[in-house]
């Protein structure tokens, strides 16, 4: 057996203006797999396991970034709208933004090792 990727599903109450966002926005490539259901390509993932809050297991999906601030001057430049500012956190900074279907998609800059960069 051999995981080859993720695929990832959020649940949006407009995913028309989400999916547009995500092309025009984000700019990411995507393909049709019919019937106007796009798939969107995402840059490598990783994944982690931490301990559910008393009320229950969950998820999060955050995009990552190299540099959260400009990419927060860029995004918002394209139309994208953040809730909070940038919070600094012990593993690194994160914010959220607004998806035009009403759900929030996060945004951080990692100060953790990861097996996706390089050790510093």
């Amino acid at each position: 057996m051999a995981i080859t990727g993720v695929h990832a599903i959020l649940y949006t109450n407009d995913a028309v203006a989400d999916r547009a966002f995500f092309a025009d926005v984000l700019g990411l490539a995507s393909v049709d797999a019919g019937e106007g259901w796009l798939i969107f390509a995402l840059p490598p993932a990783e994944l982690a396991a931490h301990p559910a809050s008393a009320d229950g297991d969950g998820y999060d999906l955050c995009l990552m970034c190299d540099n959260i601030e400009a990419t927060v001057r860029e995004l918002t430049a394209k139309g994208a709208e953040f809730g909070g500012g940038v919070t600094p956190q012990r593993w690194g900074l994160i914010t959220t933004m607004q998806l035009p279907g009403g759900g929030r998609l996060g945004l951080y800059e990692p100060r953790h090792a990861s097996p996706l960069l390089p050790a510093s």
